[in-house]
């Protein structure tokens, strides 16, 4: 399997896949997740290598679109005009209660990216961003089924929950224990002619 598309699903899954093995951390407990993915084909229309830019055709070939590159996209001029791209982005999230009383609110961003290689010189890649937001349980109210969360800005928010079964483990909470929710973006990119 191509290790561009093996790294994607690694990072896309890695979210989920933590929370299902909650046997490696016993004091972590998944309540919920999600992910979306979605795929565009377009074409590229033109080329302006001087400044960096693509342009390629927009949704339902109405107006063009224009990228923006930086240095890093080093297989640029590789990219010939009429070539097809193909672009992924794949969207989780995950939610994880940890059971130890005492944590504070933070947020932690990680972030990385993969080009083309000799082995691959189509011009593409991937790029990879997962933000951890973990928010302190203030207050849970289970006459309403409201659970009050401190994030790491300091503006307590107040969750409603819906779904039953969350609803029935609410009793299990206590207030100081943290909530991260953990958003993980995919962005590949694929050139062909």
């Amino acid at each position: 399997m191509n290790p561009i598309r093996t790294l994607a699903r690694a990072v896309a899954l890695a979210t989920l896949a933590s929370v299902a093995s909650f046997a490696v951390q016993a004091a972590d407990v998944p309540i919920g997740s999600e992910a979306l993915e979605s795929h565009v084909t377009t074409q590229v229309t033109a080329i302006d290598l001087a400044n960096r830019q693509v342009t390629v055709k927009g949704p339902n070939d109405k107006q063009d679109v224009t990228f923006q590159l930086t240095e890093k996209a080093k297989a640029l001029p590789n990219l010939k005009v009429g070539d097809q791209v193909d672009i992924y982005v794949t969207r989780a999230v995950a939610y994880v209660l940890n059971t130890e009383v005492g944590g504070a609110p933070k947020a932690t961003e990680e972030s990385g990216t993969i080009r083309a290689t000799a082995a691959n010189p189509n011009p593409g890649g991937e790029a990879f961003r997962q933000v951890r937001v973990t928010s302190q349980i203030k207050k849970i109210d289970l006459d309403k089924h409201e659970v009050s969360l401190l994030p790491p800005e300091g503006k307590l928010q107040v969750v409603k929950v819906e779904n039953p079964d969350l609803q029935a483990r609410m009793k299990n909470l206590k207030v100081g224990q943290t909530v991260d929710a953990i958003y993980t973006e995919v962005l590949r990119i694929e050139t062909s002619r």
